[in-house]
């Protein structure tokens, strides 16, 4: 299983994360970050598959990938 986290006030809302995501783990907000951008937010982890093209995608390095412990 796997976290992902993705920094809002970081993210521009591109969407590229949105649609490189095979496992269609991300989804936009419906509330603007402090910027005024709509940021994705990881609404479905349970989905991840740890491929981390999310993480390699993202230019603002907004989206974190990481393995669960335990």
């Amino acid at each position: 299983m796997f976290s992902v986290k993705v920094d809002s006030t970081r993210c521009k809302g591109c969407q590229l994360c949105l649609h490189f995501c095979k496992p269609k783990v991300f989804s936009l907000s419906k509330e603007p970050n402090p910027l005024g951008h709509y940021p994705v937010i990881a609404e479905r982890q349970e989905a991840c598959s740890g491929c981390k093209a999310c993480y390699l995608i993202c230019p603002d390095c907004a989206v974190t990938v990481a393995r669960e412990v335990g």
